[in-house]
């Protein structure tokens, strides 16, 4: 006999006055399971027919919409010593509000009265224009009145040449006539010798024409030195005429130089006060840089350079600025091979640090502590980091973001994709198949526009 049979109840117990052995003895494990196979794989069919958001996971983090709302570092505009701070770290400062105070330490701005006395070299400059301008001025009026006078002494000079020209004319002619009555004296005097010879003339008469043909001989010799005298006059009167055009050419050439000379210091002045106007507005505006002072309206995040007495460069950063008016976005990163399914106006639920959440990325609508998101902005070259960058900023149409965050959290999202069932969903991750392409309203709406309209541009960025 077995060692167990010593322990069975058959015999002992009436089982048939009993339920609990009625069942044990009618049990069948095996169709109970089966059913309940049956009623698993009939919920996992339907299962598989709900639809399903495809989407794309990234981290990133909270930041602003605006550059300008961005926290920000003041930088010293010039080197100096730090003399004084008017701030402390968490206090709220409005646009212009001083912050520090910075003393020279470059050696050619050690002068207190730097100012002033630029200005005074400024004024003693002008001053120096205006006497080159004066002279300029005078220097004109010289040449003005040496060009007139030159004008007058060429024309008496031009009438003294006419006068002489007009003198040998009529010394010439004189000298003609003179000639005619020699020849005529001549040819008289051969006759009266004739008639002397003849015994028709007394010796009287010979000798009174004798007379006349010396008297007219000595005249024509006369008139030919008169015309050698005119001549000589009239040379001399264009040597004059030379003369007065050289001189008068040389002193207005003398005097436009120096007219000329004067000008061009002039001008030489002008530049120099123009270039020191420069050096003192350069002065002017250095020496508002002392004051270091707050670019906008924010917190003082924090003292990058404390103490009293620190020298800084040119260029290097003082505080931080956080501004108090901001536009809360994410900051997000995705691979390279989701950015094609990436356009301006997905939507994306976000995860942020510190709110608890319960998420359903396959169901949206069915998650607790999700924030709505929209795409602004797509990066068209990659990052540091082998990514796209990605800015969202909060969906107008989601409920609102916590008040509670700030610049620099992290943030889990999820760019929502297309609408599938889970089964395709299944298939796709199973065989590595990328998401489906999703293509927002705007560009179906755009697709059936007219392009004559005007109205055909794309509302994404180009890839």
């Amino acid at each position: 006999m077995h060692r167990f049979d010593q322990f069975r109840i058959e015999g002992w117990v009436q089982t048939d006055k009993f339920t609990s052995f009625g069942m044990l003895r009618h049990y069948r494990p095996g169709r109970t399971f089966a059913r309940l196979i049956l009623v698993f794989l009939v919920i996992f069919f339907i299962f598989l027919f709900l639809p399903w958001t495809q989407n794309i996971r990234a981290d990133g983090f909270l930041t602003t919409l605006r550059p300008e709302q961005r926290p920000q570092t003041v930088h010293a505009i010039i080197p100096g010593r730090i003399e004084k701070w008017y701030v402390r770290e968490g206090n709220l400062v409005q646009k212009g509000d001083t912050i520090l105070f910075l003393s020279e330490i470059k050696p050619d701005y050690f002068d207190p009265a730097l100012l002033a006395r630029t200005r005074q070299q400024i004024d003693a400059k002008e001053g120096a224009i205006d006497s080159y301008r004066e002279k300029v001025g005078a220097l004109e009026a010289q040449i003005e009145a040496l060009a007139r006078t030159r004008d007058l002494k060429l024309e008496q000079a031009r009438n003294y040449v006419r006068q002489a020209e007009l003198k040998v004319i009529s010394d010439s002619t004189d000298l003609v006539a003179a000639r005619a009555n020699e020849t005529i004296a001549d040819a008289q005097l051969s006759r009266m010798r004739q008639l002397y010879a003849d015994g028709l003339n007394p010796l009287t008469d010979l000798e009174s024409r004798n007379l006349k043909y010396q008297e007219a001989k000595a005249k024509a010799i006369s008139a030919e030195n008169k015309l050698l005298a005119s001549r000589n006059e009239l040379i001399n009167a264009n040597v004059e005429l030379i003369s007065i055009e050289q001189q008068y050419r040389d002193k207005l050439a003398k005097a436009r130089s120096e007219r000329a000379s004067s000008i061009s210091q002039a001008l030489d002045a002008d530049a120099t006060v123009a270039k020191m106007e420069v050096q003192y507005s350069n002065y002017e505006v250095r020496s508002g840089f002392y004051y270091v002072t707050a670019p906008q309206t924010g917190y003082v995040t924090k003292a990058i350079r404390a103490g009293i007495g620190e020298t800084v460069k040119e260029g290097e950063q003082l505080v931080s600025i956080m501004p108090v008016k901001y536009d809360l976005a994410v900051e997000m990163y995705i691979q390279p091979v989701d950015l094609p399914l990436m356009n301006l106006g997905n939507k994306v639920r976000f995860i942020f640090d510190g709110w608890p959440a319960i998420v359903f990325s396959g169901w949206p609508n069915a998650s607790f502590g999700a924030f709505g998101g929209e795409v602004v902005a797509i990066d068209n070259f990659i990052s540091a980091n082998g990514k796209y960058r990605v800015l969202v900023s909060p969906d107008p149409d989601d409920h609102p973001w916590p008040e509670g965050l700030r610049v620099g959290s992290g943030a889990v999202g999820m760019a929502l994709l297309n609408d599938v069932p889970i089964w395709y969903e299944l298939w796709r991750q199973l065989n590595g198949f990328p998401p489906n392409y999703y293509s927002p309203e705007s560009k179906k709406q755009e697709k059936t526009a007219d392009p004559k309209d005007g109205q055909g541009k794309s509302s994404g960025q180009p890839k």
